[in-house]
């Protein structure tokens, strides 16, 4: 990519006003959005659940239901019905509109119906226990119908009280952090840690019912005078539940430097509740999770295996978590034995891999641990009360995201206290540091020295951690009593696989939206036809047993790929610079989602659940300097010193927002609205430029490619959401648009000067040729198929238009329409989905006939390639498993897009 030198600025100003050709004007609300369609019936939509099982003991769901383009005024309201006709009650708002004003996409709460529910436009049901939020004396109480919460708008204490009927059921929420101020490599020391408080700074109720209801409460980590570790918490709660759920997030503020043991490392993360114990000791139960459904079932005082026996049926209602009959009517040997059985206050269920955990269990502490088990993956459930009532909690992707811990405390006592680890204490203090000295790399040659055998793009202080976040998901149930094992087993179902509803891939489609005709349902009608499929779902299938049988786990890592196979070691390069973890490379969260939304199928959703929340946190910055910058991909999320637009691309984000309406995902959107001012912080290129450069907010130096596609998703998504800066938005989505179509040589020119002000391109006073084989795979080509379908701009559908049709011809043809070729180039199976959305829209058969010709024979993979994987052992491999060594990351990526859009578009016109 050749960037515009600054000396041409003040050409480029003097033919500026070029652009005012364009027939329509910036703000004139009427011309600027493409015409609208006739409106189209307003069809049924039927819903169903990802997975088997319904809502089961969840609280709620959400879901995100596009509309085409004019059928429903952005007032409309709607009705739930299941399958039996019955009204289900919901609560509905719009996520996104049109360009002319009607709903787009629009989100659906319930907390009640299994099976397939149909949603119509009509009055909702109003539920019989509605959800109501009340702010009064320093408190947000809300209440299910059945619970209620009292949240705290100051202080430590989040939750202040969780009550069932006139039972307090928990109290004293909080969250903890516990510091360890070193980290001792050797084998001697004194390990010293410090355990901080959450401390409010700010609570805002978002939704307040009648079916669902939000509560945010955002602030730090507070010991003494220091206050870090920002946290976001969001409180979901939904009508006629016995459960709420939440969703925390951290985002790391915190100082490790490599080479020094000194610093902030965190021993432990958690949620805290207390848990008043009411009960007997006898009728006071303990259940913690273990493989799928199983549990640990036992009482703090146990009255089963003793030497004497108090009766059959006082042992089958203890284990069964009933309360017990008077003990006068027991066997007296043991009820006035009853002192002497020990109670068991203490139980710590641990999770230190993703392949071992521990479960121990003591009566007080200063005395000794006794072993209760263990096994592989826990399911991160644990439940503690009694006959009069309990809290059963739990954490989603509990062994995922190791290590994890599970602690109850002083249930012998008037009061427990449980504590849900989302960092182990019993682990390593989280080490963040850099991974090397530098090895010498102090200057640009010398980097990009390093960049030439390692590929990866070094630069001192860069291989930061300050300012990424990870996001966590927790449920709590306040229990009227101890729940059977079948409620049991419904709550840990719960915690594994959170129930979701979704539209059917035909709504989608419909609908037109993420690019009208990108992608279709599967289609195997014809043997060619059915050999994609079956490529397609070899690729999926094989990065799914990837993750498993290479532990790509985590608590930082989980949800991410590797880049890069070592067929000599037949090992991912997970130690080698830039071919380790992923980081959204040439958009694989384009292609899962691509995948899903053509298919509905609930795998394929998870894993592109996983990536969205992993891809969104943790590869990008949320604080500090590069706040809004993603890192390229490397050996740790944040090592590489390419701080980049493309890797904080909105678009990743968005179809896991639109289609369950997350709002941590959405706050990640909106934070990306002003991420052009991070080309004043940072060149993206300053070391391979060959001419001086300074950043100006007047002349900042900005690709059309990976740069303006990451920056115009944020804009677009903002404008389509009506967010606080959706006007502004709008504006830097249509100026850029215009701006790059009036460039001499439209997307071909490679980059220009922008203006923060204007948010427009200085147009270029001569034609360059700089194409880069980068631009257009991160999600350049399903953004402008947006964009072209939304505005109404014939010049940039040229501009863009022109671009697809000429990356994949001759040089010939590249010279005799730019005046030169554009170079060697790469890539060209990923961009045969440019050629098919041209041929497409232009109605050129050669177009069409070059898609698949660029897909079936150029780079990237081949009908000749193995489609098959190689069985691996011991002592090859360090797990049993399976390789395909001719499988990359970045050709799996652009195949499936390629592969899943020529389907789309041209699959009608394939080669016999």
């Amino acid at each position: 990519m050749s960037p515009i030198p600054r000396r041409s600025l003040l050409k480029a100003a003097a033919v500026a006003g070029a652009a005012t050709q364009f027939s329509w004007a910036l703000g004139a609300q009427d011309a600027q959005a493409a015409p609208v369609s006739p409106a189209a019936d307003a069809d049924p939509v039927t819903l169903d659940w990802l997975e088997d099982g319904g809502l089961g003991a969840a609280p709620g769901s959400t879901v995100g239901v596009p509309w085409p383009r004019g059928v429903h005024r952005a007032d409309q309201t709607f009705a739930l019905t299941d399958a039996t006709g019955t009204a289900v009650p919901v609560q509905s708002w719009p996520l996104a509109y049109w360009p002319d004003g009607t709903l787009k996409w629009t989100a659906h709460a319930v907390s009640s119906g299994d099976g397939k529910l149909t949603l119509t436009a009509g009055e909702a049901a109003a539920p019989a226990k509605k959800v109501t939020v009340d702010r009064s004396g320093g408190v947000i109480t809300v209440s299910t119908g059945v619970i209620t919460a009292k949240l705290g708008t100051s202080g430590a204490t989040l939750v202040k009280s969780v009550t069932r009927g006139n039972t307090e059921i928990a109290r004293n929420g909080r969250l903890v952090l516990l510091r360890q101020p070193e980290i001792e490599d050797g084998d001697q020391g004194t390990v010293r840690y410090e355990r901080f408080d959450s401390a409010i700074d700010k609570v805002t109720v978002e939704q307040e019912g009648p079916v669902r209801a939000v509560v945010r409460i955002d602030g730090k980590h507070r010991k003494g005078g220091r206050s870090w570790l920002p946290f976001s918490l969001r409180f979901n709660f939904y009508a006629g539940a016995d459960s709420f759920r939440l969703v925390h997030t951290i985002t790391f503020d915190g100082t490790q430097e490599p080479g020094k043991a000194s610093g902030d490392f965190i021993r432990g993360l958690g949620v805290r509740f207390a848990v008043p114990m009411r009960d007997a000791a006898y009728d006071r139960h303990i259940r913690v999770g273990g493989e799928g459904t199983g549990l640990l079932r036992e009482a703090v005082k146990g009255i089963t295996g003793l030497r004497r026996d108090p009766g059959a049926a006082v042992q089958a209602a203890q284990y069964a978590g009933e309360k017990l009959p008077d003990p006068a009517t027991w066997d007296q040997r043991v009820t006035s034995r009853l002192q002497y059985i020990p109670e068991w206050g203490d139980y710590t269920l641990s999770q230190l891999s993703a392949d071992g955990f521990t479960l121990r269990k003591r009566t007080t502490k200063g005395h000794g641990w006794i072993g209760a088990g263990g096994g592989r993956r826990a399911s991160g459930f644990g439940y503690v009360g009694g006959a009069s009532g309990g809290l059963s909690f739990g954490l989603r992707d509990f062994w995922e995201k190791y290590p994890a811990q599970l602690d109850i405390r002083d249930a012998h006592t008037d009061e427990a206290e449980v504590t849900v680890w989302l960092w182990s204490p019993e682990a390593q203090p989280m080490d963040l540091r850099f991974y090397h000295d530098g090895m010498g790399q102090d200057t640009f040659p010398e980097q990009l020295e390093g960049l030439n055998i390692t590929y990866e793009d070094y630069e001192p202080e860069f291989g930061t951690p300050y300012g990424i976040a990870r996001t966590s998901e927790l449920l709590f149930w306040a229990n009227e009593s101890t729940p059977s094992a079948e409620q049991l087993a419904q709550q840990v179902d719960a915690v594994r696989v959170l129930p979701q509803l979704a539209a059917p891939p035909r709504q989608l489609i419909k609908a037109k939206v993420f690019g009208p005709g990108l992608y279709s349902e599967p289609d195997r009608s014809t043997p060619a036809k059915a050999k994609i499929e079956d490529h397609l779902d070899f690729l999926f299938t094989y990065y799914k047993d990837q993750v498993e049988q290479r532990r790509w786990y985590g608590f930082w890592d989980y949800g991410d790929i590797m880049h890069t196979y070592d067929a000599a070691r037949h090992q991912w390069r997970y130690d080698i610079g830039g071919y380790a973890w992923d980081n959204s490379e040439l958009s694989p969260d384009l292609w899962l989602w691509f995948a899903y939304l053509r298919s509905g199928r609930a795998d394929i959703f998870r894993f592109a659940e996983a990536m969205t929340r992993h891809t969104g946190e943790v590869d990008v910055y949320h604080l500090g300097q590069w706040a809004g910058l993603g890192t390229r991909h490397g050996v740790q999320h944040y090592a590489d010193s390419a701080k980049q637009q493309r890797i904080a691309n909105t678009t990743y984000r968005r179809y896991y927002y639109f289609l369950t309406g997350d709002e941590r995902v959405g706050d990640l959107m909106h934070a990306n609205v002003d991420s052009d001012e991070t080309f004043l912080v940072l060149d993206p290129i300053r070391k391979i430029r060959t001419e001086p450069y300074t950043p100006d907010r007047h002349a900042l130096s900005v690709g059309f490619g990976t740069d303006w596609s990451g920056l115009v998703s944020a804009w677009l998504t903002e404008w389509e959401r009506k967010g606080p800066q959706w006007e502004k938005a709008k504006a830097r989505v249509l100026s850029t648009m215009e701006t790059i179509a009036a460039q001499p040589n439209g997307f071909v020119q490679g980059s220009g000067l922008y203006d923060l002000d204007t948010g427009k391109f200085a147009i270029a006073a001569q034609p360059v040729v700089s194409v880069s084989h980068l631009s257009a795979v991160f999600g350049l080509n399903e953004l402008c198929a947006e964009l072209i379908d939304l505005v109404d701009m014939p010049k940039f559908n040229e501009a863009y238009l022109d671009y697809c049709r000429y990356f994949n011809a001759t040089k010939a043809q590249q010279a005799a329409r730019y005046g030169s070729d554009f170079g060697t180039l790469l890539l060209f199976q990923g961009h045969s989905r440019l050629d098919a959305y041209a041929a497409v829209q232009t109605g050129d058969p050669a177009l069409a006939q070059r898609a698949w010709a660029k897909f079936y024979s150029s780079d990237g993979y081949a009908e000749s390639s193995p489609w098959k994987t190689e069985r691996l052992t011991g002592p090859a491999a360090l797990v049993a498993g399976s390789e395909a060594t001719w499988v990359s990351s970045n050709d799996t990526a652009l195949y499936g897009l390629a592969a899943i859009e020529n389907l789309a578009l041209l699959g009608d016109k394939m080669p016999s």
